[in-house]
């Protein structure tokens, strides 16, 4: 597979992940307490990950480069997929030429082969596509072995999102609108799509507003700690990592 320059970004139908890839974006993981939320986002993933050692993984819409680097430096042979020519730029800039591939290309419509990579994964980009069963069924079509995505769920304290969305919006600036999940909502579409009941693993109990207004890692991984070890955080946590394998 070799590198493609893509027709405008307007001929694709979702393109969320244009805003992801951006380096404003990139502000809402920076600082100690960024480091702090990607490093439990990197743990959760790679352990995610750690029976399929060497595995070939497609990351749509990862112009945010959260996960390129760990996955290289972990032995994963890495495909990285686009909206636009310009998602690919953080990657580029964080991870060395050659040392992964980038495809711009319609993250509904991906120019890959049925079962062509063990895993597929999307991060930070499934809260955001409207046409997102779709978009699920397509990350199915092209997996082989294993689907892996984060998503905001409904089971926590975005139970008052409508309620407070505007004060959250408020207190980080750069917040956009996202679709809340259930459990089941993706089980249901995923297991349609051959694939298993998902094993889910919860980030943080807290609001990540609140971690990014303490501004403090410490503090941050003490009280998560706490409600981790309690359970609260199974249960009620969000936003969620899932992992769903293909029936055999």
């Amino acid at each position: 597979m070799t590198d493609t320059i893509s027709p405008s970004p307007s001929t694709f139908e979702e393109t969320a992940d244009i805003a992801s890839a951006s380096d404003d974006y990139a502000t809402r993981f920076s600082g100690p307490v960024g480091d702090y939320f990607l490093q439990t986002q990197t743990r959760l993933t790679l352990d995610l990950l750690k029976d399929l050692p060497g595995a070939s993984v497609l990351d749509v819409g990862g112009g945010h480069a959260q996960l390129t680097r760990p996955l290289i430096d972990n032995g994963y042979k890495v495909t990285v997929t686009g909206s636009a020519d310009i998602c690919r730029v953080r990657v580029d800039r964080s991870c060395e030429p050659l040392s992964f591939q980038y495809i711009t290309c319609d993250s509904l419509n991906l120019p890959f082969r049925d079962r062509e990579f063990d895993v597929v994964m999307a991060f930070r980009l499934l809260p955001h596509i409207n046409q997102w069963q779709r978009f699920l069924q397509e990350m199915c079509r092209v997996a082989g072995k294993v689907v892996i995505l984060d998503y905001a769920d409904r089971r926590s304290a975005n139970i008052l999102y409508d309620l407070l969305f505007e004060i959250k919006k408020s207190m980080e600036g750069n917040t956009r609108d996202y679709i809340l999940f259930t459990r089941k909502q993706l089980s249901d579409v995923l297991q349609a799509n051959h694939f298993k009941t998902p094993l889910f693993k919860p980030e943080f109990f807290l609001p990540m507003v609140i971690h990014r207004k303490l501004n403090n890692p410490l503090v941050s991984r003490t009280v998560e700690a706490v409600f981790r070890a309690v359970g609260v955080t199974k249960i009620f946590g969000s936003p969620i990592i899932l992992r769903s394998d293909r029936h055999r």
